[in-house]
């Protein structure tokens, strides 16, 4: 297997027939491995998709993203994948981007590298902006360090942080899951690296499935019960205040990350 297949880039999408092809596209180009994970949708999701060279894995009803992501980790362990990045299906992430996190986590291996886009306030929606920080505020401190942007789904996972994420430790369902592997991967030594990327929200994408009050409401009671179990975790919290390290911004090729310059092998698209 060369080092290009052990690198998959996954795109959880439900609903998402606006969108799909186009990011898929994209995200072939770069030439590491695509797998799309069709989230029960009602709509030409999977369809856009049939003669694309991919792999895409269906659920047969709405299942939610933590699935989605699970299903996404289970299949990329199995094809002995080295780490996965996680794309959104909805247009906010430019899979271009995904080359300058792959190069963040081949720096450093034991992290968990997320696409940060809080620094872009300007371009994000207010309330978006106030439920994000307030979530950060409370993943930070159970994590034990400042951790730049809690809810982006634009991340680097290595196979080592994917296996404690279906491991049982992590019970997380919707947008909890990703918070909770933030936290689990943590304490068991992976902390966050944060790799600036623009705040993207492109006019014909659709509503987002995240409910800015109703998942951060569950993001913050999830954290607390973890919290009340550690008695608080004062020392977690006095690190998650010390000021955030610059975001890393390394720049590197697709060709220089997965140490091929020549793209993976073409693949019919398979259904699971």
């Amino acid at each position: 297997m060369s080092s290009s297949d052990r690198i998959w880039i996954a795109i959880p999408a439900y609903n998402e027939a606006a969108t799909i092809r186009g990011l898929a596209e994209s995200a072939l180009a770069l030439g590491w491995r695509v797998m799309v994970i069709d989230d029960g949708s009602a709509d030409a999701t999977a369809a856009c998709l049939h003669d694309l060279p991919l792999t895409l894995l269906r659920h047969d009803a709405n299942r939610g993203k933590a699935a989605s992501l699970r299903s996404a980790f289970s299949h990329a362990l199995a094809n002995g994948a080295a780490a996965v990045v996680t794309i959104d299906g909805d247009g906010q992430h430019d899979p271009g981007d995904a080359a300058r996190l792959l190069a963040a986590w081949r720096d450093r291996p034991e992290c968990l590298v997320i696409g940060a886009r809080l620094h872009d306030r300007s371009s994000i929606p207010r309330a978006r902006y106030l439920a994000n920080r307030f979530a950060c505020f409370w993943i930070s401190w159970a994590a034990g360090h400042p951790i730049a942007d809690s809810q982006s789904g634009f991340r680097v996972y290595s196979a080592a942080v994917m296996e404690i994420a279906l491991s049982g430790r992590v019970h997380g369902k919707r947008f909890t899951f990703e918070s909770e592997i933030l936290i689990e991967a943590a304490q068991r030594g992976h902390p966050t690296r944060a790799v600036m990327i623009p705040a993207r929200y492109p006019a014909s994408a659709r509503s987002s499935h995240y409910r800015a009050v109703v998942d951060t409401a569950k993001i913050v009671a999830m954290v607390a019960t973890r919290l009340l179990r550690a008695g608080l975790h004062p020392h977690g919290l006095w690190n998650s205040l010390r000021r955030e390290p610059p975001s890393q911004d390394p720049a590197a090729t697709p060709a220089a990350i997965s140490g091929s310059a020549g793209l993976p092998r073409r693949r019919t698209a398979r259904r699971g």
